[in-house]
């Protein structure tokens, strides 16, 4: 009969007892002799890059943060540490734009979500150019003037020249210039194209879902997978 003797990898001492389950299963150990947890069998070297981004494109394709644990055994709080740091590392949405064409058209709409609580509205005003089918600009807030002034002026000045087309929400026709704005009803199509890419956020990333348990915990975390979606989304339209 083998015995295996398990020691604390911070002080090597052999005096663990258990102390419960990690998120993805792994028994958990405290040492008596410096305190420290450990668990069983760590992943030595951690996850490669290769292995990070796999990972958060699954993130991306409607799996939650816990469905990522029980599919790839990575700790929630892992992938919010990863979807942190690549946010930080992102640079500025209108890097990842084509050139305005001549006759450029946007199409303006805005979709309600929720942190937290469904009594915590959270509008996401978007600006899709029809031509491209970028997103040429965002906003997440209420659904007052105030947020839709502030997407016009995220708005790049390239792309201001715009025809504009969205929904008969007064906001709009407070905000964008008469000369270039036509609001109309669904039934024109003159924005199908952005309703259509409301159904295409929703379908990715579940915490986007109007009935949902995959609901965000904090506002910051919601808008960091916002615009990381939207970074990827426009890079795919480069190609």
């Amino acid at each position: 009969m083998v015995t295996i003797t398990k020691t604390c990898r911070h002080c090597d001492g052999d005096q663990l007892y258990r102390n419960g389950l990690t998120s993805n299963g792994k028994q958990r150990y405290q040492c008596k002799d410096c305190g420290r947890s450990s668990r069983e069998d760590p992943q030595p070297q951690g996850y490669t890059e290769e292995e990070r981004e796999r990972i958060l494109r699954a993130y991306q394709e409607r799996s939650s943060l816990r469905g990522l644990t029980r599919t790839f055994g990575v700790s929630r709080n892992t992938v919010s540490s990863w979807l942190k740091k690549k946010d930080e590392l992102q640079p500025e949405l209108s890097t990842t734009l084509l050139p305005a064409p001549g006759s450029a058209t946007l199409e303006l709409d805005e979709l309600w979500s929720f942190v937290r609580s469904r009594n915590n509205k959270q509008w996401i005003w978007i600006a899709l150019c029809r031509d491209t089918r970028q997103i040429v600009a965002y906003y997440v807030g209420d659904r007052s003037e105030a947020s839709c002034r502030r997407l016009w002026e995220r708005i790049p000045s390239e792309y201001r020249q715009a025809h504009i087309y969205s929904d008969f929400w007064a906001a709009y026709q407070a905000v964008l210039p008469a000369d270039q704005h036509t609001a109309c009803g669904k039934e024109s199509g003159q924005t199908s194209h952005v309703e259509r890419w409301n159904n295409t956020l929703r379908q990715r990333l579940a915490r986007f879902v109007r009935k949902t348990l995959s609901f965000s915990k904090c506002e910051k975390m919601h808008e960091i997978c916002l615009r990381l979606f939207l970074y990827r989304y426009n890079l795919q339209r480069l190609t």
